[in-house]
């Protein structure tokens, strides 16, 4: 592989777009000397003040405040009293719109994911980041990753240069959602094992 940093232009695009395009990219978190990848498999979008199921629908508040700023920053949030997620911020600042990562297929640093997600031992990768939960716990993604800057070097999204084809995308409605559910904006690579087991609504 030969890895290139996107650009805050990418970020920038309308989400739709850009949810569809983050397939096939890959997320590189550095830890230490070591770095974790993952090509990402499966999104979901949502669409700020005009999406119910958006953290950001009813306005700003000190828990989605990272969803407000410019695109290319990551917004972790912390749910049922457990579990982190990570989403990525797009378009201009204040529109509060973002892309969740529901799964990656593990490419690199498979050993430490297993290590930070312990009760693994050596079950396969495939469980590894299988759902947005499991993907954070992986990468070491936790509060402190919240409002990490996508385009500096701790954390970010990269495209292979030397790809040329990427498989089908699947859209279908988003999972575990209980309002807004007639929305289509979970996108996935066709037949790809890696994509989480939850179920769209």
């Amino acid at each position: 592989m030969h890895l290139k940093k996107l650009p805050r232009s990418f970020y920038l695009q309308p989400t739709l777009k850009v949810a569809r395009e983050l397939l096939g990219l890959f997320l590189v978190r550095r830890s230490g000397r070591r770095k974790l990848i993952g090509r990402i498999v499966e999104v979901e979008a949502y669409l700020g003040s005009k999406d119910p199921a958006s953290h950001a629908y009813r306005g700003r508040t000190p828990r989605n405040d990272v969803m407000f700023w410019k695109g290319g920053h990551l917004y972790v949030y912390f749910t049922y009293g457990m579990h982190f997620c990570s989403n990525v911020v797009t378009g201009n600042e204040g529109m509060a719109h973002a892309v969740l990562l529901r799964a990656i297929e593990p490419v690199e640093g498979i050993d430490h994911m297993r290590h930070n997600r312990k009760h693994l031992k050596k079950r396969g990768s495939d469980l590894l980041c299988g759902g947005p939960a499991r993907l954070c716990r992986a990468f070491s993604i936790g509060r402190k990753e919240n409002g990490t800057d996508l385009c500096r070097n701790t954390i970010w999204i990269a495209r292979d240069l030397h790809q040329r084809k990427r498989p089908g995308i699947v859209r279908s409605t988003r999972v575990g959602i209980t309002v807004a559910k007639q929305h289509q904006w979970r996108f996935y690579l066709k037949d790809n094992l890696f994509v989480s087991p939850g179920r769209p609504v």
